[in-house]
Formats: structure tokens, C-alpha cells, sequence
């Protein structure tokens, strides 16, 4: 009775079951979150109501459970969820199912026998989806909200690395807002800030969600390219440099004119390393901003 009562007074699930996988504890934390009621899943086999548990993992941390009197846990990071509970209304968006971890033990009779085992269930989500948001913030640039630099630096590593083992294309484009000085020192900062926001959601709807777009600082923009060769990348460019020259730019009421100048750089065999891929799209970049509103892919 005591164990009942506290039982059902704790956040977390807690269900018995026997070595044939039927039910003989089903706490309200579970009926709450399940909807099944105890006297309606307690004495039933708990695969009947979540057939998604009947998989070589579950059965055989069960049986490991009931051979040997260890404990089994299911790390959310490797499972995401064993019930598939709906999560709390804020947390909907960004997951599908209550984000759980769980463990599994032994429960012993008076001659130490194991006779049944538990499962605790606990709701994670909200940790979960903390550290999700962390590691966004960590990612993306704080005004734009495109990726930020040090983000980017890590990705063109990786996708350089990548494109070397298996010979693939791989370009760089380097944008600069051209006179973006003006803007500030004309329109002032708000409008400076609210024309870059205006310019990366404007690049974002041209560019391919494999593509890697970051502020690399100030007015200064870097995208990555994998499975692009230098002249594919010169075609995304130059249409870039139309879209913004061509593009109707009101921040904060003020009507803005703005173009771009762009390099471009593809990865090649004698690259050591990609900072290497960095400094030749840095040069084109340089000789575009000669003439503005161009782009030049390095020779």
C-alpha cells in the first residue's frame, strides 16, 4: 500500500514485469502519460500494447536482467524514447515523442531469486531540448541567424577532409556587401543590422540546405559548396550578384540599393589543407571588390 502511494506521487514511471513479459505494475505516471489504465495492461503482455519494445535490444537486456541481476540502461542520446509518449505542448515542435531515459533492474524474492524486473521511465525532454537549443546558439550567428564563424570553421574542415578522401568537387565563396560602411554611417546602425538579417534570408531561398552559410564577420559571408565544382560555383555566384543588385531592399523604411562582390575557390589536389581553400577564395575576393558587384573565381 505504502509503495503504491508513493509509487504514483512520483514524476517517473515505474512498471514491473515477470520473465514472459506480462505486466504486474503500472504506475499513474504511466497511465497518465500512456493512457492505458493499470487494471487494463496489468496480467497482459506489455508487447501487446507497445509492440515497438519487441525488438533484439529490449528482449535482450531482459534477459540479461533476469540471468545475471545487472542493471540495463537506454540512454536517450542512443534511443530517444522506449514509450512512445506524446511530449509537454512546448516541447512539440521540436520532438515528436517524450524524450526518455531508462532503466532496467532485478527485483528479488526472499531467497534472492529474481522474479521480476523494473523499468523506470524518466522524462528527459526538457533537458534534452535545453541542450539542443545550446548547441544551436553555439552555432549560429546571434543577428543573422545563419551559422556563425567558428561553426563554419569546423565544417569546412570536415567537408574538405571528405571531399580529398573520395576525390570529390568542393568550392568556396567568399561575399562581401559592398560599401556596407555607407549604410551604417548613413541609415545608422538598425537599419546596417536589419539589411544584413534581410541579405542572409535572401541568400538562404537561393542556396541548396547542403550548402554551409555563414557570417564570417561584419558585412563578410562565406558558403560552402560540396559537390560543386569552381564553374558551377561561378554560376551560383554571378546569379547571386544579380538577385542582390536586382533585389527591392526596404529596412526599416529606408529604401537601400545593395550589390556584392564574391570569390570563389575550388578545392585542388595540391591543397594541403583548408585553410589553403580559404586563402585562394580570400584573393579572388579581393580582386572582385577591385571592381564590385562581380564575381571572380581564382585562376
Amino acid at each position: 500500500m505504502i509503495f503504491n502511494q508513493i509509487s504514483d506521487m512520483i514524476n517517473m514511471g515505474l512498471v514491473v514485469i515477470d520473465e514472459d513479459l506480462k505486466v504486474h505494475f503500472w504506475n499513474r505516471w504511466m497511465a497518465l502519460h500512456s493512457g492505458i489504465e493499470p487494471e487494463k495492461i496489468v496480467g497482459q503482455n506489455l508487447f501487446d500494447f507497445f509492440p515497438n519494445l519487441n525488438d533484439p535490444k529490449f528482449l535482450r537486456n531482459c534477459r540479461s536482467v533476469f540471468a545475471f541481476g545487472n542493471f540495463a540502461f537506454f540512454s536517450q542520446k542512443l534511443h530517444r524514447y522506449l514509450f512512445p509518449f506524446l511530449p509537454a505542448y512546448s516541447d512539440k515542435a521540436r520532438f515528436d515523442y517524450m524524450q526518455q531515459s531508462c532503466t532496467m533492474g532485478p527485483i528479488r524474492d526472499e531467497e534472492k531469486n529474481i522474479r521480476y524486473i523494473f523499468l523506470s521511465v524518466n522524462d528527459v525532454t526538457e533537458v534534452v531540448n535545453y541542450e539542443e537549443q545550446l548547441i544551436e546558439m553555439n552555432r549560429k550567428d546571434v543577428l543573422t541567424g545563419i551559422f556563425n564563424r567558428r561553426f563554419f570553421a569546423q565544417k569546412i574542415q570536415e567537408e574538405f577532409v571528405r571531399s580529398r578522401r573520395h576525390n570529390r568537387p568542393l568550392s568556396l565563396i567568399m561575399i562581401d556587401i559592398d560599401h556596407f560602411k555607407l549604410i551604417n554611417d548613413r541609415y545608422g546602425h538598425q537599419v546596417g543590422d536589419e539589411a544584413l538579417k534581410a541579405f542572409s534570408t535572401r541568400v538562404l531561398k537561393r542556396i541548396r540546405k547542403t550548402d554551409v552559410f555563414a557570417r564570417y564577420g561584419g558585412e563578410e559571408f562565406a558558403c560552402l559548396l560540396p559537390e560543386t565544382s569552381g564553374s558551377s560555383a561561378l554560376v551560383l555566384a554571378q546569379d547571386l550578384c544579380r538577385i542582390i543588385a536586382e533585389e527591392n531592399w526596404i529596412c526599416r523604411d529606408v529604401k537601400l540599393q545593395m550589390t556584392i562582390s564574391i570569390g570563389i575557390a575550388e578545392r585542388q589536389p595540391d591543397m594541403a589543407d583548408s585553410d589553403a581553400l580559404l586563402k585562394k577564395a580570400d584573393d579572388a575576393l579581393y580582386e572582385a571588390k577591385s571592381g564590385r558587384n562581380q564575381a571572380i573565381l581564382y585562376d
